[in-house]
């Protein structure tokens, strides 16, 4: 099906709550003031925030000036193209192997669902593949992992629990290294009740790779539940205090209204949306495509 026809499939919720908002606007007629003020609500209610939205009104202004736009149907066109242009401005790594990816997150978003998914790609793409059950902390975490290390096909590396996250990662570069292992996914914990203790966590294992792996190519993700809309733009900030993240795995974009979510991501965190799952099965997680993404929500 591909990443459209997924997306415009489980995207229904979002595309209602935004479509239905803007179909009324852009339906022609003479451009007022009135329709900016009605477009910047809609925006902002559809979980898009409001700095983001204030950027777009400025630049959507300025390109309606400028290209002498004087019917609200055409303004439509001008803004997909500068939503658009706010998710592209921050590249996708280009991934080179052997791989680190670290992937955190507050418990509860779809971490582990997310790893396995993730795993499962790679393996298709044909490289081998590692999981690295580094979130000790969490009960059961290291089994429920393991069993989707079982259905993506992959090896596990995993301690007792209650074991040191950092000798974990440590063993697994270890073996990744003798191995030539091409990626290693690594599990992390989220308990953000304790956030000293996990962010001092995070900085370790930061450590250990960086000296233990300098030749890897080595990224920090961060899984983001797109239910929770606005609160995801601060579990970054929280996360970005002990890692630089690069990247984003948004889940559970399927179940919700909030997709707009994903613009405030990009227009105020400056990090790109690598990663949408879009369904509970192992293949359900897509590449994001920003124009398939816009056009899925704003026909």
């Amino acid at each position: 099906m591909g990443f459209f026809g997924k997306i415009k499939e489980k995207l229904k919720k979002t595309k209602e709550a935004i479509a239905y908002k803007l179909n009324k606007l852009f339906t022609g007629g003479v451009l007022t003031d009135d329709f900016y003020d009605e477009l910047e609500m809609a925006l902002i209610s559809s979980d898009i925030g409001a700095e983001t939205v204030e950027n777009l009104m400025d630049n959507l202004r300025d390109v309606i000036d400028e290209k002498r736009i004087r019917d609200t149907a055409e303004v439509k066109d001008e803004l997909k193209k500068l939503m658009i242009d706010i998710l592209d401005e921050n590249p996708v790594p280009e991934y080179e192997y052997p791989l680190v990816l670290l992937v955190a997150g507050v418990n509860g978003v779809g971490k582990t669902t997310a790893i396995g998914k993730l795993a499962k790609k790679f393996k298709k793409a044909g490289k081998s593949v590692t999981i690295v059950a580094a979130d000790t902390f969490r009960a059961a975490a290291a089994d429920q992992l393991t069993v989707w290390a079982d259905r993506a096909g992959v090896r596990i590396v995993k301690h007792a629990e209650g074991a040191d996250p950092g000798a974990v990662v440590y063993d697994a570069v270890m073996s990744a290294k003798s191995k030539n292992t091409d990626v290693l996914l690594i599990d992390t914990a989220g308990r953000l009740h304790n956030k000293k203790n996990l962010m001092d966590e995070l900085k370790k294992i930061n450590r250990i790779i960086e000296r233990e792996y300098p030749d890897c190519m080595y990224l920090n993700y961060i899984v983001l539940d797109a239910t929770t809309g606005q609160n995801a733009i601060s579990q970054v900030d929280v996360f970005n205090e002990a890692i630089d993240i690069d990247g984003i795995i948004l889940t559970k974009l399927d179940g919700t209204a909030k997709g707009g979510v994903v613009l405030a991501i990009a227009g105020q965190l400056g990090v790109p949306v690598v990663y949408v799952g879009v369904g509970e099965g192992i293949d359900d997680l897509e590449d994001f495509d920003s124009r398939e993404f816009i056009d899925a929500i704003i026909e």
